[in-house]
């Protein structure tokens, strides 16, 4: 018997073998995360539906704030990220590979919403000079991977 439990184990560290094994545990790693996604996703949806029926109702039509404008504005946004990073996970499942191209224009929309949330008055400089530096880094990232990085023929 033991011999047999040493020969299963040396067999199960063969490259291949534990290559398979991990490439299971990643797809039942990321299938866990995409349920875990899909609950942040609803939970996000409830908390955007709750906002909307108690500014929509509290207030007069002719009365919206900035302030309440750009809290569900926030929150939309907040759903769409969670979906963004949804495709992630999914793209991963498919494929087996991280799309960079997806993981750049979420992090697009997460500075976005930061900036469509940002209240200007308590915001000093050197912050916004740092988002700025964001979006142009991202962007001209984003550029580089649709135009010059080379195409794969799937």
């Amino acid at each position: 018997m033991r011999r047999s439990l040493w020969k299963s184990l040396r067999e199960g560290m063969k490259d291949n073998n534990f290559l398979h094994f991990l490439e299971r545990i990643e797809g039942w790693v990321a299938k866990i995360l995409s349920l875990m996604m899909l609950l942040v996703i609803f939970l996000s949806v409830f908390q955007l539906g709750r906002v909307l029926v108690a500014e929509l109702t509290s207030i007069s039509p002719y009365d919206y704030s900035t302030r309440v404008l750009f809290t569900i504005f926030g929150l939309f946004l907040n759903v769409l990220i969670a979906f963004e990073i949804l495709e992630n996970i999914t793209a991963y499942l498919k494929k087996h590979v991280i799309q960079v191209e997806l993981v750049i224009v979420t992090s697009l929309i997460a500075v976005a919403r930061k900036i469509i949330i940002l209240d200007l008055e308590k915001t000093a400089g050197i912050d916004l000079i740092a988002l700025a530096t964001a979006i142009f880094a991202l962007s001209i990232s984003y550029w580089i991977v649709r135009n010059v990085a080379p195409k794969s023929n799937h």
